[in-house]
C-alpha cells in the first residue's frame, strides 16, 4: 500500500490552501512517463475528456506563448476557451483558466475533494500513486468537462508528448512548436529522439502544425504524420513567416499560408515569438478551413496584437530597467541574446541567472557570455536547483573563448540579495535582465511587482 504523502486521512480537504498542499504533496512521486494512471483516473470519472475539443501544444520552447496566442485570438473571435499550461508564474490557479480567468479557489477545492479518494485508490493499487502533474491534469479535465464547458481547450504538454499525461486526449489539431535540447534525461540525447517524443501527440487523422527547423527532426515528424495519415503543415514548406518591421515595440510579420496571407502585428518581443505566432496562425487556419471556426480578420489581428505572456522578455521595472525572460536552455538563450539588442538600447548589460541542475548550462553560456558585462549567479528557491558555484565553474571555463573582455562574475546564492545587487549596479542607461529557470523568474517577478500572495511551482 502506497499511502499518499500528506493525505491527512480521509477527511475532506477544507480550504484552497489545503487542496494545493495535497496536490503538491504528490511532487515526491516525481515524473513518471506513461498513461496508465491517468487512464484509470479518467475511467473512474466517466471519461470527461471525451466531451471536449483540444488544441494540443508540444515543443521544447514557446509552448506557453503559442498557447497564449491561440487563447487570445479564439476569445477575441467569440469562443469560450479553457487553457491548461505549466509551470505557473504567480499562483497555482494560473494553470487552469477559462476565458483568461483563473479557476476559482472554491472550485479547485471542490474538484480536489472529488479526485482525492480516487487518487488514493490508485495509490493503493500496483500502479502506485498518481503524480502531482497527473492530478493537476485530471483536475483541468474535470474543470473544463464538468464545470465550465469551453468551446475549445488549449492544452499544453508537460514534458515531451508521447508518454506525457496530457496525451490522453485526441485533439482537433496538434502543434509542435520546435525541438531543442531540454529534459534530455527523460526524452533522449539526440534531436531525433526528442522529436520522436514530441511527435507522439500526432494522432491518426488529426492535422498537425510545426515550426521545427532541423532536417533530422523534420524527418521524424514527417514519418510520424505519414504513419498516422495526418496532414502535417510545416513552416518553410506549407506556410512561411517573415519579419516586416518593428515599430513602437510591435513586431509585424508577413504570414503566407496555404489558404490566405496576412500581415500580423504582435507586442510579444523576440524573433522567436514570430515563429510561435506563425505556428498558432497556421493552427487557427486549419480550424477555420476544415472545422468551420468563424475567425474574422479583425478579430484574428486584434487577438495576436493583444497577446501577453508573463516572464517572456517582460519589462517589470523602469528604473532601473529590469527585463525578465524565462530562457533556460540553449535555444532559449540564443533567442534572448539576439532579441535584447533588437528591442533595447543600453550601455552595460547586467544579467542575473539561476538554473535547475538538469539543464545544458554550457551551451546556454556560449550564447549569453558574449553579450553580458556583469553576470550574477544565484540559486532558485527550488529542490532541484543548480549550485551557483558549479555554474560559476562552467562560466569561468568558457570565459576566455566566449566572454566579453572585462566580464565580471559574481556569486550570490541568496536570490533576494542577488536581486538587490542587480538593482544597485544597474545605472540609468544600463539594462538588467533576470533569466534562467521560471522558478527564479516567478520569485523575482512577485517581488518586483509586489505580489505578496504569489505562489510558484511546476
Amino acid at each position: 500500500m502506497e499511502e499518499i504523502i500528506g493525505s491527512g486521512g480521509t477527511a475532506p480537504l477544507s480550504s484552497y490552501t489545503e487542496a494545493v498542499e495535497w496536490i503538491n504533496s504528490l511532487i515526491p512521486f516525481g515524473i513518471r512517463p506513461g498513461l496508465e494512471r491517468i487512464e484509470l483516473l479518467m475511467e473512474k470519472l466517466d471519461r470527461p475528456h471525451r466531451k471536449l475539443k483540444f488544441i494540443h501544444v508540444a515543443g521544447t520552447n514557446g509552448k506557453g506563448s503559442t498557447c497564449a496566442f491561440l487563447t487570445s485570438v479564439l476569445i477575441q473571435s467569440g469562443y469560450s476557451v479553457g487553457t491548461f499550461t505549466s509551470p505557473y508564474i504567480t499562483k497555482f490557479t494560473n494553470r487552469f483558466q477559462y476565458n483568461g480567468t483563473d479557476i476559482p479557489e472554491d472550485t479547485l477545492l471542490e474538484l480536489s475533494n472529488k479526485l482525492r479518494p480516487l487518487v488514493q485508490e490508485i495509490a493503493d493499487s500496483e500502479l502506485g500513486s498518481p503524480t502531482m502533474f497527473e492530478v493537476a491534469t485530471a483536475l483541468a479535465i474535470l474543470y473544463f468537462g464538468e464545470v465550465c464547458y469551453p468551446d475549445v481547450v488549449v492544452w499544453e504538454t508537460g514534458l515531451g508528448g508521447r508518454l506525457d499525461v496530457t496525451n490522453i486526449v485526441t485533439p482537433i489539431v496538434s502543434v509542435i512548436t520546435n525541438v531543442g535540447h531540454d529534459h534530455t534525461d527523460v526524452l533522449g540525447d539526440t534531436l531525433e529522439e526528442i522529436a520522436g517524443e514530441k511527435a507522439g501527440i500526432i494522432k491518426p487523422g488529426v492535422p498537425a502544425v510545426s515550426c521545427v527547423s532541423q532536417p533530422e527532426a523534420i524527418a521524424v515528424l514527417k514519418a510520424k504524420a505519414a504513419d498516422s495519415r495526418s496532414t502535417l503543415y510545416l513552416a518553410g514548406e506549407d506556410f512561411s513567416y517573415e519579419l516586416a518591421g518593428i515599430k513602437d515595440g510591435v513586431q509585424s510579420f508577413n504570414f503566407k499560408g496555404p489558404f490566405r496571407s496576412f500581415e500580423i502585428g504582435i507586442a510579444m518581443k523576440g524573433e522567436h515569438q514570430l515563429s510561435n505566432a506563425a505556428g498558432a496562425m497556421m493552427a487557427l487556419e486549419v480550424l477555420r478551413q476544415y472545422m468551420a471556426f468563424m475567425l474574422e480578420d479583425e478579430d484574428v489581428l486584434e487577438g495576436f496584437r493583444s497577446t501577453f505572456w508573463a516572464g517572456r522578455l517582460e519589462e517589470v521595472s523602469a528604473s532601473p530597467r529590469i527585463v525578465l525572460d524565462g530562457a533556460h536552455n540553449p535555444e532559449g538563450a540564443e533567442s534572448l541574446a539576439k532579441s535584447l539588442p533588437q528591442f533595447y538600447k543600453y550601455g552595460k548589460l547586467n544579467l542575473l541567472m539561476g538554473m535547475l541542475a538538469n539543464k545544458h548550462h554550457e551551451s546556454y553560456f556560449k550564447h549569453i557570455l558574449p553579450i553580458v558585462d556583469t553576470l550574477i549567479l544565484t540559486e532558485p528557491d527550488f529542490r532541484k536547483k543548480m549550485d551557483a558555484e558549479d555554474l560559476q565553474a562552467i562560466a569561468e571555463r568558457l570565459r576566455e573563448k566566449y566572454a566579453k573582455e572585462n566580464l565580471k562574475i559574481i556569486v550570490e546564492r541568496n536570490w533576494g540579495k542577488a536581486l538587490q545587487l542587480l538593482q544597485s549596479i544597474t545605472a540609468e542607461d544600463d539594462l538588467a535582465v533576470v533569466s534562467g529557470t521560471l522558478y527564479l523568474i516567478s520569485d523575482v517577478r512577485s517581488t518586483l511587482l509586489q505580489q505578496p500572495d504569489s505562489e510558484k511551482g511546476w
